[in-house]
């Protein structure tokens, strides 16, 4: 299956992409834009949160990777 190309370039993506919000478990967090070791380019989110498991709090872990599309052969 043929990748989709990337319309922008990581220069353009770096100057005009956004943090984009994003609710886990109605915790509004922030993921920041952000260029991988890999080449690929997307945003990013680290951070924890309390979910209740059978009434009880379990403290969790988020972390996440949001990667444009055919990114790692986008122009630089």
């Amino acid at each position: 299956m043929a990748k989709s190309p990337c319309p922008v370039s990581l220069s353009q993506f770096l100057e005009k992409a956004e943090p984009l919000k994003v609710i886990i478990n109605g915790q509004e967090m922030l993921a920041e834009v952000k260029s991988f070791s890999t080449g690929s380019f997307g945003w990013y989110i680290n951070g924890k949160t309390t979910v209740t498991v059978d009434g009880k709090p379990v403290s969790v872990q988020i972390g996440m990777n949001m990667t444009v599309v055919g990114s790692k052969e986008a122009a630089r």
